[in-house]
């Protein structure tokens, strides 16, 4: 006897989605370079991520460039060209971060800004998956989802990571490095090309 094994359904995020998506997001982090920086204390880590992510995902789910699989367990959060990352522009909600905690925030943000190209490309913001539903292939999924629209747009896809063991990831999904940061945490910048 067969088994049909079916592939997993990659959806646009809605509003709807939102809770399930910061959720999966907050999870997915928890030892991220970068989440750490900004957010290093272990009792408000939760909260302040899940405002960081709550923020992305409320400006991005509009744009129809938010990809999700199993209810938000993996999502791909991108940035249109048309609104390049833009960095220095705080939610009211991080607003309510006390201030070093904002001030790690945006220092972080200004400096990749900064180091992004000046052409049109579709962003990769964020990549993540429910540490419950890791080892699926459905960040690889998420991911192509918005390579797919990036293409169709004749765009390069840029992303950022500061997760040295992502590199390699990468690098077999099609995504050559561009550059580096060293400070405020060691960054790599990187481009796929449209196919």
């Amino acid at each position: 006897m067969s088994v049909a094994v079916t592939a997993p359904v990659i959806s646009i995020a809605t509003p709807a989605d939102r809770s399930a998506v910061v959720d999966s997001l907050v999870a997915a982090f928890v030892k991220d370079p970068v989440l750490r920086h900004l957010f290093p204390d272990e009792a408000t880590y939760p909260r302040y991520a899940a405002t960081f992510f709550g923020n992305l995902f409320d400006r991005r789910v509009h744009r129809s460039s938010i990809w999700t699989i199993g209810g938000g367990a993996s999502v791909a959060i991108w940035e249109p060209p048309a609104e390049s990352p833009a960095a220095g522009h705080a939610s009211p909600a991080e607003a309510r971060y006390p201030a070093d905690v904002r001030a790690r925030v945006q220092g972080y943000d200004e400096a990749v800004h900064a180091a992004l190209p000046t052409y049109p490309f579709w962003y990769l913001g964020v990549l993540g998956t429910h540490p419950d539903s890791a080892g699926r292939g459905w960040g690889r999924a998420v991911m192509r989802a918005g390579l797919a629209r990036a293409a169709a747009d004749g765009l390069p896809a840029i992303l950022e990571t500061s997760n040295p063991a992502n590199i390699e990831l990468y690098r077999r999904a099609g995504w050559e490095a561009l550059g580096s940061l060293s400070e405020p945490v060691p960054t790599w910048i990187m481009q796929q090309s449209p196919r």
